[in-house]
């Protein structure tokens, strides 16, 4: 992708980044809503959750499908769409009084959520040098890790003041801004071409992400071993495998999965997924420990979570800038390390820990995932050339969103399997069941780390296969006609 020459690039991104904000907060606001609604709405925590991961199971339906409608729609125009969309979204959400409105309103919101994401960084990467993309980056993970963070506090106030619909009433004066911002500021930075539309690659993309998350979430209420769970998750991967398969073959794919020819890529993207699964499942958990397992009220909740979502914001701003100096080796190391720490003392909570240990363990988590985020996001996305660039912020938002639906799917899971293992009762089994939870976010945490290893600041040599073997034969014809 060219970086065009734009006065003011900031300005282009404001609406964008509230949209993003917006869209990201979404994903966690409920969280710390959750054991209300339960009560509320007459259904149990494996149901509940579905207002989770239904919003993310639409973004990633969503999101493979970007990089197509950025050549058949302008920059504009996307947008502008997703904004509208978000606004429906939150007001059927606000409006709702039963389970299946809300649900339906959380998956019109994911449908905006996932059609902004990989615009930010679309024109991001088109509006900004290379040289100063580093710090932007950090501006945009300010975005991405902070309004996850935020989203609990926020909503804890909301909770102790009004109801949750008050949550989502609360997103629409934020996009009604953004949407007049975009009208004002926003230019198109991606050329329409318009090119065939590849039906079949649409299903096997909805079907196959969509089985993986639906199966995942099912197991939270069912079990791993439940036959829909199974059918579920293979018709998911059967799908899956499909859909890639199909995408190297294509001339024009939706998704150019070519893009993972280049390791620092594929690297940085399992990185950036990893740490997103480390967030939203630590995320999906930590509120419902204050609740049910200190009983904690909501409000003191929120302010609770207030430390973390600061330093998260003060990190996700700077690691970018630290990026641009050190580069990505010893920043994703160091901030895995940290989340590791963090995941760790969260697992020795118990039913009285002290609010101060709990916090602590919160805010070294919330400077260990920032922290490598960033620079995984920039660690990849530079190390695209070619065609394949274009793709690569599609790729790594698609797989980041997708694991971290299933990655709460599957913290659900497991908390339900340690109350059901707890031979106590009330809120030392919940206790039990958080701390098979904060085992899975521990995992991740030393994956990442271990994977952090193959990081390095060094350049990067691989080749796009596919210019290489164009490159190949146009020097074979240049040849034989000299001949």
């Amino acid at each position: 992708m060219q970086t065009k020459s734009h006065s003011n690039p900031n300005l282009i991104m404001i609406g964008l980044l509230l949209g993003g904000f917006v869209g990201m907060f979404s994903e966690t606001a409920l969280n710390i809503a959750l054991p209300q609604l339960e009560q509320q709405l007459h259904v149990n925590t494996g149901t509940i959750q579905w207002l989770v991961t239904g919003y993310l199971l639409m973004v990633g339906i969503v999101l493979p499908l970007s990089s197509m409608l950025t050549k058949h729609f302008t920059t504009r125009q996307l947008l502008i769409f997703a904004l509208c969309d978000f606004i429906v979204g939150a007001i059927v959400s606000a409006l709702a009084g039963n389970f299946a409105l809300l649900l339906v309103g959380r998956m019109i919101q994911g449908i905006a959520t996932g059609l902004i994401l990989p615009l930010i960084f679309i024109v991001l990467l088109a509006v900004y040098p290379p040289q100063k993309r580093g710090a932007a980056m950090g501006l945009v993970g300010l975005v991405i890790m902070f309004a996850p963070a935020l989203g609990p506090t926020l909503a804890g106030l909301i909770l102790g003041a009004l109801s949750w619909h008050w949550i989502f009433w609360l997103f629409v004066p934020l996009l009604a801004i953004a949407l007049i911002i975009t009208l004002i500021f926003m230019q198109n930075v991606s050329e329409v071409t318009k090119p065939k539309v590849d039906v079949l690659s649409i299903i096997l993309s909805s079907v196959g992400f969509g089985g993986l998350v639906v199966g995942a979430s099912l197991a939270g209420d069912r079990g791993w071993g439940n036959p829909m769970v199974l059918m579920a998750l293979v018709i998911g991967i059967v799908f899956l495998y499909f859909y890639c398969h199909r995408q190297l073959h294509l001339e024009t794919p939706i998704l150019n999965l070519r893009a993972f020819s280049f390791k620092k890529f594929s690297v940085g993207t399992v990185l950036v997924m990893i740490d997103f699964g480390i967030i939203m499942s630590s995320m999906y958990l930590l509120p419902m420990y204050w609740q049910k397992g200190l009983v904690v009220p909501v409000a003191l909740t929120g302010i609770l979570m207030l430390p973390g979502g600061i330093i998260n914001a003060v990190v996700s701003a700077t690691s970018g800038r630290l990026f641009d100096n050190y580069g990505a080796k010893y920043l994703t190391r160091a901030g895995f390390g940290l989340s590791f720490i963090g995941a760790l003392m969260l697992i020795f909570t118990t039913t009285h820990s002290a609010y101060w240990y709990v916090v602590l363990a919160h805010v070294i988590l919330m400077i260990g995932a920032p922290l490598a985020m960033s620079p995984a996001q920039t660690y990849g996305l530079n190390a695209l050339r070619g065609p394949v660039a274009a793709d690569g912020s599609t790729i790594l938002n698609t797989l980041q969103q997708i694991l971290g639906a299933l990655a709460t799917a599957i913290a659900t899971s497991l908390l339900g399997i340690g109350q059901a293992a707890s031979h106590a009762t009330g809120s030392t089994a919940f206790v039990h069941g958080v701390h098979y939870g904060f085992w899975f976010t521990l995992a991740l945490a030393v994956l990442g780390f271990f994977l952090s290893m193959l990081v390095s600041n060094e350049p990067e040599k691989s080749v796009d296969p596919l210019a290489e073997k164009r490159a190949a034969e146009s020097t074979k014809t240049t040849t034989a006609e000299e001949n």
